[in-house]
Protein backbone atom coordinates (compact mmCIF):
# COMPACT_ATOMS: atom_id res chain seq x y z
CA UNK A 1 0.00 0.00 0.00
CA UNK A 2 1.12 3.44 -0.91
CA UNK A 3 0.49 6.83 1.01
CA UNK A 4 0.74 10.08 0.17
CA UNK A 5 0.80 12.29 3.44
CA UNK A 6 -0.68 15.90 2.10
CA UNK A 7 -2.72 17.48 4.24
CA UNK A 8 -5.54 14.56 4.92
CA UNK A 9 -5.42 13.31 0.97
CA UNK A 10 -4.20 9.51 0.37
CA UNK A 11 -3.94 8.04 -2.81
CA UNK A 12 -3.94 3.98 -2.61
CA UNK A 13 -2.41 1.12 -5.38
CA UNK A 14 -3.05 -2.87 -4.54
CA UNK A 15 0.22 -4.76 -4.13
CA UNK A 16 0.10 -8.74 -3.03
CA UNK A 17 2.34 -10.36 -0.75
CA UNK A 18 0.71 -13.69 -1.55
CA UNK A 19 2.30 -16.83 -2.57
CA UNK A 20 3.13 -17.10 -6.36
CA UNK A 21 0.60 -18.90 -8.44
CA UNK A 22 3.42 -21.47 -9.91
CA UNK A 23 4.86 -22.16 -6.37
CA UNK A 24 6.09 -26.38 -7.64
CA UNK A 25 4.64 -27.94 -4.71
CA UNK A 26 4.05 -31.26 -7.47
CA UNK A 27 7.63 -30.69 -8.36
CA UNK A 28 8.89 -30.98 -4.55
CA UNK A 29 6.44 -33.86 -3.54
CA UNK A 30 7.59 -36.00 -7.31
CA UNK A 31 11.24 -35.21 -6.09
CA UNK A 32 10.69 -36.21 -2.48
CA UNK A 33 9.01 -40.05 -3.60
CA UNK A 34 11.92 -40.35 -5.92
CA UNK A 35 15.00 -39.22 -2.66
CA UNK A 36 13.12 -41.16 -0.55
CA UNK A 37 13.19 -44.67 -2.77
CA UNK A 38 17.06 -43.98 -3.02
CA UNK A 39 17.50 -43.49 0.43
CA UNK A 40 16.30 -47.14 1.15
CA UNK A 41 18.53 -48.55 -1.33
CA UNK A 42 21.80 -46.64 -0.76
CA UNK A 43 21.38 -47.00 3.28
CA UNK A 44 20.89 -51.08 2.89
CA UNK A 45 23.65 -51.06 0.12
CA UNK A 46 25.80 -49.46 2.45
CA UNK A 47 24.95 -51.40 5.30
CA UNK A 48 25.41 -54.75 3.08
CA UNK A 49 29.11 -53.24 0.98
CA UNK A 50 30.39 -51.47 4.04
CA UNK A 51 31.35 -48.31 2.39
CA UNK A 52 31.67 -45.50 4.21
CA UNK A 53 31.20 -43.39 1.11
CA UNK A 54 27.80 -45.16 0.14
CA UNK A 55 26.42 -44.49 3.73
CA UNK A 56 27.33 -40.49 3.47
CA UNK A 57 25.59 -40.26 0.36
CA UNK A 58 22.83 -42.30 1.86
CA UNK A 59 22.87 -39.78 5.16
CA UNK A 60 22.92 -37.19 2.91
CA UNK A 61 20.19 -38.56 0.96
CA UNK A 62 18.21 -38.82 4.34
CA UNK A 63 19.28 -34.83 4.74
CA UNK A 64 17.54 -34.33 1.40
CA UNK A 65 14.77 -36.40 2.36
CA UNK A 66 14.45 -34.38 5.43
CA UNK A 67 14.66 -31.08 3.25
CA UNK A 68 12.36 -31.79 0.83
CA UNK A 69 9.74 -32.78 3.55
CA UNK A 70 10.14 -29.42 5.10
CA UNK A 71 10.36 -27.68 1.44
CA UNK A 72 6.83 -29.37 0.88
CA UNK A 73 5.13 -28.37 4.19
CA UNK A 74 6.93 -24.90 3.93
CA UNK A 75 5.13 -24.61 0.57
CA UNK A 76 1.99 -25.37 1.70
CA UNK A 77 2.06 -22.87 4.14
CA UNK A 78 3.48 -20.47 1.88
CA UNK A 79 0.37 -20.85 -0.26
CA UNK A 80 -2.06 -19.53 2.64
CA UNK A 81 -3.34 -16.21 1.66
CA UNK A 82 -2.73 -13.24 3.35
CA UNK A 83 -4.12 -12.18 6.84
CA UNK A 84 -4.77 -9.03 9.21
CA UNK A 85 -2.41 -11.09 11.11
CA UNK A 86 0.05 -12.08 8.49
CA UNK A 87 -0.53 -9.17 6.14
CA UNK A 88 2.38 -10.22 4.30
CA UNK A 89 1.38 -13.78 3.84
CA UNK A 90 3.32 -16.88 5.04
CA UNK A 91 6.14 -16.58 2.39
CA UNK A 92 8.74 -16.19 4.93
CA UNK A 93 8.24 -19.79 5.98
CA UNK A 94 9.98 -21.28 2.78
CA UNK A 95 12.79 -18.89 3.90
CA UNK A 96 13.02 -20.74 7.40
CA UNK A 97 12.79 -23.66 5.93
CA UNK A 98 15.73 -22.75 3.53
CA UNK A 99 17.72 -21.78 6.82
CA UNK A 100 16.83 -25.28 8.51
CA UNK A 101 18.04 -27.32 5.46
CA UNK A 102 21.22 -25.57 4.90
CA UNK A 103 22.11 -26.18 8.76
CA UNK A 104 21.12 -30.19 8.69
CA UNK A 105 23.70 -29.92 5.57
CA UNK A 106 26.43 -28.13 7.13
CA UNK A 107 25.87 -30.69 10.00
CA UNK A 108 26.00 -33.50 7.81
CA UNK A 109 28.97 -32.61 6.55
CA UNK A 110 31.20 -32.77 9.73
CA UNK A 111 29.41 -36.07 10.31
CA UNK A 112 31.37 -36.99 6.92
CA UNK A 113 34.33 -36.15 7.82
CA UNK A 114 34.92 -37.25 11.14
CA UNK A 115 33.38 -40.56 9.84
CA UNK A 116 35.76 -40.57 7.46
CA UNK A 117 38.86 -39.54 9.16
CA UNK A 118 37.83 -42.68 11.56
CA UNK A 119 37.86 -44.92 8.66
CA UNK A 120 41.67 -44.05 8.41
CA UNK A 121 42.96 -45.42 11.33
CA UNK A 122 40.40 -48.28 11.11
CA UNK A 123 39.88 -49.38 7.56
CA UNK A 124 36.87 -52.09 6.30
CA UNK A 125 36.70 -53.76 3.00
CA UNK A 126 34.40 -52.98 0.50
CA UNK A 127 32.11 -54.82 -1.70
CA UNK A 128 33.36 -52.79 -4.69
CA UNK A 129 31.00 -53.78 -7.13
CA UNK A 130 27.40 -53.64 -4.75
CA UNK A 131 28.66 -50.30 -3.87
CA UNK A 132 28.65 -48.98 -7.78
CA UNK A 133 25.38 -50.40 -8.59
CA UNK A 134 23.49 -48.64 -5.64
CA UNK A 135 25.34 -45.45 -6.77
CA UNK A 136 24.48 -45.73 -10.40
CA UNK A 137 20.80 -46.25 -8.90
CA UNK A 138 21.64 -42.95 -6.70
CA UNK A 139 22.84 -41.21 -9.55
CA UNK A 140 20.05 -41.57 -11.83
CA UNK A 141 17.60 -40.89 -9.16
CA UNK A 142 19.23 -37.54 -8.19
CA UNK A 143 19.18 -36.53 -11.51
CA UNK A 144 15.76 -36.95 -12.25
CA UNK A 145 15.26 -35.00 -8.78
CA UNK A 146 17.91 -32.29 -9.99
CA UNK A 147 15.90 -32.11 -13.64
CA UNK A 148 12.48 -31.37 -12.20
CA UNK A 149 13.84 -29.15 -9.22
CA UNK A 150 15.70 -27.10 -11.67
CA UNK A 151 12.68 -25.62 -13.72
CA UNK A 152 11.59 -24.23 -10.19
CA UNK A 153 14.80 -23.04 -8.90
CA UNK A 154 14.26 -19.37 -9.33
CA UNK A 155 11.00 -18.98 -8.03
CA UNK A 156 11.70 -20.02 -4.32
CA UNK A 157 14.55 -19.45 -1.80
CA UNK A 158 13.15 -23.02 -0.33
CA UNK A 159 13.42 -24.76 -3.91
CA UNK A 160 16.81 -23.66 -3.63
CA UNK A 161 17.39 -25.02 -1.15
CA UNK A 162 16.30 -28.77 -1.76
CA UNK A 163 17.96 -27.96 -5.51
CA UNK A 164 21.54 -27.46 -3.66
CA UNK A 165 20.80 -30.60 -1.99
CA UNK A 166 20.52 -33.08 -4.74
CA UNK A 167 22.82 -31.23 -6.60
CA UNK A 168 25.30 -32.14 -4.32
CA UNK A 169 24.03 -35.98 -3.77
CA UNK A 170 24.15 -36.25 -7.64
CA UNK A 171 28.13 -35.36 -7.44
CA UNK A 172 28.30 -38.08 -4.67
CA UNK A 173 26.59 -40.51 -6.55
CA UNK A 174 29.80 -39.68 -8.90
CA UNK A 175 31.97 -39.75 -6.53
CA UNK A 176 30.63 -42.89 -5.05
CA UNK A 177 31.30 -44.51 -8.44
CA UNK A 178 34.94 -43.54 -8.97
CA UNK A 179 35.91 -44.75 -5.35
CA UNK A 180 33.75 -48.22 -6.36
CA UNK A 181 35.64 -48.61 -9.78
CA UNK A 182 39.05 -47.62 -8.09
CA UNK A 183 38.65 -50.45 -5.45
CA UNK A 184 37.18 -53.06 -7.89
CA UNK A 185 40.35 -52.36 -10.04
CA UNK A 186 43.39 -51.93 -7.41
CA UNK A 187 41.61 -52.79 -4.43
CA UNK A 188 43.02 -49.53 -2.60
CA UNK A 189 40.37 -49.07 0.29
CA UNK A 190 41.13 -45.32 1.45
CA UNK A 191 39.25 -44.28 -1.98
CA UNK A 192 36.00 -45.11 -0.19
CA UNK A 193 37.35 -42.45 2.48
CA UNK A 194 38.20 -39.83 -0.30
CA UNK A 195 35.53 -39.96 -1.91
CA UNK A 196 33.41 -39.38 1.39
CA UNK A 197 35.71 -36.70 2.16
CA UNK A 198 35.19 -35.18 -1.24
CA UNK A 199 31.47 -35.79 -0.91
CA UNK A 200 31.96 -32.99 2.28
CA UNK A 201 33.84 -30.44 0.83
CA UNK A 202 31.43 -30.03 -2.37
CA UNK A 203 28.17 -30.06 0.32
CA UNK A 204 30.22 -27.24 2.22
CA UNK A 205 30.83 -24.32 0.05
CA UNK A 206 27.23 -24.11 -1.40
CA UNK A 207 25.33 -25.05 2.29
CA UNK A 208 27.54 -21.74 3.73
CA UNK A 209 26.19 -20.09 0.66
CA UNK A 210 22.15 -20.99 1.54
CA UNK A 211 23.15 -20.42 4.97
CA UNK A 212 23.99 -16.46 4.86
CA UNK A 213 21.49 -15.60 2.13
CA UNK A 214 18.77 -16.92 4.43
CA UNK A 215 20.19 -15.45 7.27
CA UNK A 216 20.56 -12.17 4.85
CA UNK A 217 16.45 -12.11 4.55
CA UNK A 218 15.70 -12.85 7.99
CA UNK A 219 17.72 -10.54 9.10
CA UNK A 220 16.34 -7.86 6.40
CA UNK A 221 19.03 -7.18 5.36
CA UNK A 222 19.44 -5.50 1.82
CA UNK A 223 18.51 -8.19 -1.09
CA UNK A 224 22.05 -9.07 -2.92
CA UNK A 225 22.09 -7.57 -6.19
CA UNK A 226 20.28 -4.44 -5.01
CA UNK A 227 22.67 -1.58 -3.49
CA UNK A 228 20.92 1.40 -1.51
CA UNK A 229 23.76 3.63 -3.06
CA UNK A 230 22.08 3.19 -6.57
CA UNK A 231 18.70 3.58 -5.66
CA UNK A 232 18.62 6.44 -3.54
CA UNK A 233 20.26 8.56 -6.37
CA UNK A 234 17.50 6.82 -8.73
CA UNK A 235 14.88 8.79 -6.15
CA UNK A 236 16.43 11.76 -5.76
CA UNK A 237 16.35 12.23 -9.92
CA UNK A 238 13.06 12.01 -9.96
CA UNK A 239 11.63 14.95 -11.15
CA UNK A 240 9.81 17.25 -8.19
CA UNK A 241 11.90 15.10 -5.36
CA UNK A 242 13.88 17.72 -3.20
CA UNK A 243 15.07 15.28 -0.67
CA UNK A 244 15.21 11.56 0.41
CA UNK A 245 15.79 10.25 3.69
CA UNK A 246 14.40 6.61 5.44
CA UNK A 247 14.78 4.93 2.62
CA UNK A 248 15.11 0.63 3.23
CA UNK A 249 15.11 -2.25 1.13
CA UNK A 250 14.51 -6.05 2.44
CA UNK A 251 12.95 -9.19 0.79
CA UNK A 252 10.37 -10.98 2.33
CA UNK A 253 10.95 -14.38 0.48
CA UNK A 254 14.78 -13.91 -0.69
CA UNK A 255 13.43 -13.39 -4.40
CA UNK A 256 10.95 -10.25 -4.59
CA UNK A 257 12.40 -6.97 -3.03
CA UNK A 258 10.69 -4.15 -0.96
CA UNK A 259 11.52 -1.19 -0.13
CA UNK A 260 9.92 2.08 1.56
CA UNK A 261 10.98 5.36 1.68
CA UNK A 262 10.21 9.42 2.26
CA UNK A 263 10.34 11.97 -0.38
CA UNK A 264 10.20 15.84 0.57
CA UNK A 265 8.65 17.23 -2.05
CA UNK A 266 8.18 21.37 -2.37
CA UNK A 267 4.69 22.60 -1.86
CA UNK A 268 4.37 23.58 -5.69
CA UNK A 269 4.68 20.50 -7.05
CA UNK A 270 2.12 17.24 -7.45
CA UNK A 271 2.49 15.02 -4.85
CA UNK A 272 0.81 12.41 -6.82
CA UNK A 273 2.31 12.28 -9.46
CA UNK A 274 6.07 12.58 -8.02
CA UNK A 275 4.97 9.15 -6.26
CA UNK A 276 3.86 7.83 -9.67
CA UNK A 277 6.86 8.31 -10.91
CA UNK A 278 9.35 7.06 -7.96
CA UNK A 279 7.14 3.66 -7.90
CA UNK A 280 7.73 3.61 -12.27
CA UNK A 281 11.81 4.13 -11.32
CA UNK A 282 11.87 1.96 -8.38
CA UNK A 283 10.26 -0.92 -10.84
CA UNK A 284 12.72 -0.47 -13.71
CA UNK A 285 15.51 -1.06 -11.00
CA UNK A 286 14.05 -4.49 -10.07
CA UNK A 287 11.92 -3.14 -7.01
CA UNK A 288 8.45 -4.54 -7.20
CA UNK A 289 6.70 -3.24 -4.19
CA UNK A 290 7.28 0.09 -2.49
CA UNK A 291 5.84 2.22 0.07
CA UNK A 292 6.81 5.81 -0.14
CA UNK A 293 5.63 8.49 2.40
CA UNK A 294 5.35 12.10 0.42
CA UNK A 295 6.26 14.55 3.00
CA UNK A 296 6.46 18.87 2.27
CA UNK A 297 9.82 20.56 3.44
CA UNK A 298 10.25 20.93 7.29
CA UNK A 299 7.77 17.99 8.15
CA UNK A 300 11.04 15.86 9.03
CA UNK A 301 11.10 17.97 12.23
CA UNK A 302 7.65 16.41 13.28
CA UNK A 303 8.71 12.71 12.59
CA UNK A 304 10.51 12.06 16.32
CA UNK A 305 8.17 10.54 18.60
CA UNK A 306 8.38 13.71 21.25
CA UNK A 307 6.45 15.66 18.47
CA UNK A 308 3.16 15.40 17.01
CA UNK A 309 2.18 17.39 13.74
Amino acid sequence: MTHVNQGHAHSHDTHSHGPAAGTPLRALALALSITTVVLAAELVGGWLTGSVALMADAVHMLSDATGLIIATIAVFIGRRATTPVATFGYRRVEVLAALVNAVTVLGMSAWIVVEALRRLSSPTEILAGPMMVVAVVGLAANAACALILSRHRDTSINVEGAYLHVLVDLLGSVAVMVAGAVIYVTGWQAADVIASLLIAVMVLPRAWSLFAQSARVLLEQTPRGIDVAQVEPVLRAVDGVAEVHDLHLWSVDGTSVLASAHLVVPEDRDSARVLCLAQHRLKDAGIGHSTIQIERPGHDRHEGPENIC
